[in-house]
């Protein structure tokens, strides 16, 4: 039986892991789950699958999830260093880091020290130090389990072929709400979250219709599979039935199909190298009728082209990008940048930074508060 700590488990890609992990009582147990500030939605969890330990974030979480939890003799953890802890220190075989940031980095490599395999749904990890963290695991001899459903679905195009016979990854993108329309410079933040197909957080929905998930999937996707940044190319396809593909250097192209659902990308990691029975609706393909794929605008959608160039760039390049981004996506969100904005701020802080080359930890970590104040510095003051 598999031990398995959640992180962020309140969220989207969290709640979709125990609904997996229900349905499959004989294989796994949770050992550890954690929430941002949801303490009501993580006391109900923690009731139903009894963990060791549950971690919040948040001030003011920590009495009220006390409270809720009573005399359950669960360990009550605080803060994000004691999300390392949880990842680290509670016996468990895989971490499911469903964290939303760059919060999720000390976790994973807190897991990945203690010998941990690690599903990875957290973007940020491998954005900011995706070097340093792969490295970390060949060392540790643990494996990086991709929970994004177009890594995902390369991972497990290339059961078809060696990854050294890898001619280009292509990854999808459904284009967001804004795909063929015009004049979203202006958009409310109610009709940014309104995603045509993924019921996502309001962060990754953002990011989806700015396509900066995109550019930084790219980047992920670079690390994870060790390819170069040039041979990975993003194609719209707004049904979100291919969730991507890899083709070989013989002209074959693998690609992997489903119902945009979250849970069956979660299940392959945790169940992998087996593939159990689904309990998801299958695909009918005569239900989907035609599947359109078209190259993505990079004027439009300048963040993605942002996602490519910090690849490029290469060393602290990614973190700075993802650092502004976040600052630049939480201010849309509170309503004090507009739509376009986060973009222009996005390539604002990136033209001020000049990266660091193999960058260490703590390297990552100060350019990430300094791209954070700079970015903060435009929400402020309209200029950096």
């Amino acid at each position: 039986m598999k031990r398995i700590v959640v992180l962020g488990a309140t969220g989207s890609i969290g709640r979709s892991t125990l609904e997996v992990i229900a349905r499959f009582p004989d294989r796994f147990r949770v050992v550890g789950l954690s929430a941002r500030r949801n303490v009501e939605l993580l006391a109900k969890q923690a009731r139903r699958f009894r963990p060791e330990a549950v971690a919040v974030t948040e001030e003011g979480a920590l009495g009220r999830l006390k409270i809720l939890l009573g005399d359950n003799k669960i360990r009550i953890l605080f803060g994000e260093e004691d999300l390392s802890a949880l990842a680290g220190e509670v016996e468990a075989d895989v971490v499911v880091n469903a964290l939303v940031g760059a919060v999720g980095l000390k976790p994973t490599l807190a897991a990945i020290g203690a010998g941990r395999d690690v599903a990875l749904a957290n973007k940020e990890t491998l954005v900011m130090a995706g070097d340093l963290v792969m490295r970390k695991a060949r060392e540790q001899g643990v494996r990086i389990l991709p929970i994004d459903s177009e890594h995902s679905a390369i991972w497990q195009c290339l059961r078809a072929g060696r990854g050294e016979e890898m001619r280009r990854l292509i990854l999808t993108a459904s284009g967001g709400p804004f795909w063929g329309k015009e004049g979203s410079e202006e958009a409310t933040v109610e009709e940014v979250l309104a995603h045509p197909i993924w019921q996502m957080g309001q962060k990754v929905t953002v990011d989806s219709a700015t396509m900066m998930n995109k550019g930084l999937e790219v980047i992920e996707a670079h690390w994870l599979f060790g390819i170069p940044v040039e041979r990975i190319e993003v194609v719209v396809h707004p049904q979100s039935v291919v969730h991507s593909l890899v083709e070989f250097r013989d002209g074959s192209l693998i690609a992997q199909l489903g119902w945009p659902d979250m849970r069956l990308p979660i299940q392959y990691a945790l169940t992998y190298p087996e593939r159990l029975p689904g309990v998801w609706k299958p695909l009918d393909l005569a239900e989907v009728g035609a599947l359109s794929f078209y190259r993505p605008d990079v004027t439009k959608f300048r963040c993605l082209a942002l996602g490519y160039e910090a690849a490029r760039e290469g060393g602290t390049a990614p973190a700075v990008l993802n650092a502004a981004n976040e600052v630049a996506v939480n201010a849309f969100l509170e309503g004090r940048i507009s739509f376009g904005e986060i973009a222009r701020i996005d390539e604002a802080v990136m033209a001020r930074h000049r990266a660091l080359p193999d960058p260490s930890l703590e390297e990552v970590l100060e350019v990430d508060r300094w791209a954070r104040c700079v970015a903060g510095e435009w929400v402020e003051g309209g200029r950096v």
